[in-house]
């Protein structure tokens, strides 16, 4: 065990502990990598299933009076397009009723208070949580976070069991369950940033970042699998699940290297290097670990001290990412929580789906997702443009949203391709800021070695991005009751604006390009987008 001091061998997670003296020798860095890669990505897929119920519920909380549901078995044991019929004799197990308060003629409008709701209060506890996730060990607030989420999104559903009907109930939970939300994504992103320098980090957090596809779709499929039991089973599945993973991530994850014996990263080329090529020797046993890591900086994990929101808001490209990154969440996050609904309220090829099949279809949405992350992040590495790549995705989300909302009906085929399509362009620029740009801005080269800035810059874009998130759900709550194509409008809207914000940030990098031709796997937004604007300022 590599001798590291107490104050930083208490980050050592128990699990690893056990496992260590199990083998009677440490893993290499390359595996604690993989263990890093793969807990963080079950940690956050687990945040975004259980905040896919909702979406899911929707029409069975609020549904059509004239429309039964007659699908019995979700995809992929059963029919995925499954028609519905009109109402005929009893009722079906999905009570076509509805369940108060949401079934009046406010009740669409009462949902979308519902999720914005959750996201104001997610997108306010970020701001607070990067700040924490930077001052406290970053393994025991992800745990508390995921433990605390998981029993209030099961609160929600148990409203089913214990037959509530008063709307603060549901808001109450949502709330609270949206700031406990808030301590994931600036806490994983954080451990990812720690492990990993900034070679081709826009590739590697490009398929790490599949997580959140991968959450949505499984969230969808475990709501939809246990709605026939009662809509309340949809919220308590997905919240267990995450406090499961929450336990994991308390026992095996290692939020720093140094927690475990390894030298301090900072996301430096050069310690990377260093890493890479000490490697063998660091993980040979812990005398020679720490002969070959002496002179080498190292901080722990509780012995680091933050920065203060004032100052990674003056990092370079902050403020502008964030503000993308508000008008990129409002388009990703509505189609995060209504498109099950509105699928299920459009006739495709002249057939109505049941709210099962209406939910598990719009999983393809993230399947393209999970595309337009990696391409992305592979683009702006090659391209050594993450401004660029993201604000092209953007402008090209809104020919292919309007093509979805005005052909998407014509069949079953068109609309999977378009709808795929929508989720790689729309997903991949909102994938890439909170991934490898927070990252990159939040190992900047202004912030000092042995701060923590990582967490709290990924608080302040990620965090002005679900005010966008939180917005744009409300809206279409209003808009939809209008028609759909007022809400596509306004999603075509906020990509325009999106794309936009980072015009100044493109010219950069477009600039630099002419300088210096860009060499793969080099890429680092701290040197070569934002240098230009310094040299700007000066």
């Amino acid at each position: 065990m590599p001798i590291c001091g107490d104050n930083i061998m208490r980050g050592n997670p128990p699990g690893i502990v056990v496992i260590r003296n199990y083998r009677g020798k440490d893993w290499s860095i390359k595996t604690y990598r993989y263990v890093v890669l793969l807990i963080t990505f079950v940690a956050y897929a687990a945040y975004h299933a259980s905040r896919k119920p909702s979406s899911i519920v929707k029409s069975v909380l609020d549904p059509d009076p004239l429309l039964e549901m007659s699908a019995l078995y979700p995809w992929p044991v059963g029919e995925v397009f499954c028609k519905r019929e009109m109402v005929g004799g009893e009722l079906n197990v999905y009570n076509d009723k509805g369940w108060a308060p949401f079934d009046g003629k406010d009740g669409t409008s009462k949902l979308g208070e519902i999720d914005v709701a959750f996201l104001a209060c997610y997108s306010m506890g970020m701001y607070v949580a990067g700040h924490l996730g930077d001052t406290l060990d970053l393994r025991l607030f992800l745990t508390a976070g995921m433990i605390a989420s998981g029993v209030f999104v099961g609160l929600f559903g148990m409203g089913y069991f214990w037959n509530v009907h008063v709307f603060w109930f549901f808001l109450v939970m949502q709330m609270i369950a949206g700031l406990f939300q808030a301590t994931g994504w600036p806490s994983v992103v954080a451990v990812i940033g720690n492990w990993f320098g900034k070679t081709r980090r826009g590739l590697i957090m490009g398929v790490w970042n599949a997580h959140t596809s991968v959450g949505n779709i499984s969230g969808s499929l475990l709501a939809a699998g246990v709605l026939e039991y009662g809509w309340g089973w949809s919220f308590i599945v997905p919240g267990f699940f995450i406090f499961i993973v929450g336990v994991i991530v308390y026992l095996f994850l290692p939020a720093y290297p140094e927690d475990v014996g390894f030298p301090f990263l900072n996301g430096s080329v050069e310690n990377e290097t260093r890493m890479s090529t000490d490697e063998e020797a660091l993980t040979q046993n812990a005398a020679a670990m720490t002969k070959e890591a002496h002179g080498i900086p190292r901080y722990g994990s509780v012995t680091r001290s933050s920065v203060h929101l004032s100052e990674a808001c003056v990092i370079p490209g902050v403020i502008p990412f964030a503000l993308c990154l508000f008008f990129s969440k409002l388009v990703a996050y509505t189609f995060l929580y209504w498109l099950p609904f509105y699928i299920s309220q459009t006739a495709i090829g002249g057939e109505y789906m049941s709210v099962r099949s209406a939910g598990n279809l719009s999983t393809l949405f993230d399947v393209g997702g999970i595309v337009g992350g990696i391409l992305a992040g592979y683009i702006s590495d090659k391209l050594k443009a993450r401004a660029t790549t993201a604000a092209t995705f953007m402008y090209a989300a809104i020919p292919v949203m309007i093509l979805y909302r005005k052909y998407g009906n014509v069949s079953q085929t068109i609309n999977v391709v378009l709808m795929m399509i929508a989720g790689l362009f729309v997903n991949g620029p909102y994938a890439l800021i909170t991934t490898a740009v927070s990252a990159d801005l939040g190992t900047h080269s202004s912030v000092t070695s042995n701060s923590r800035a990582l967490a709290t810059v990924t608080a302040i874009i990620d965090g002005t991005g679900s005010l966008g998130a939180a917005l744009g759900p409300l809206l279409t709550g209003f808009l939809s009751t209008k028609g759909w194509d007022f809400v596509f409008g306004m999603l075509s809207l906020g990509a325009l604006i999106a794309g936009l914000l980072l015009t100044r940030l493109v010219i950069a990098e477009l600039a630099e390009r002419k300088k210096k031709p860009a060499v793969f796997g080099q890429h680092s937004p701290g040197a070569d987008v934002t240098q230009p604007l310094l040299r700007e300022q000066r």
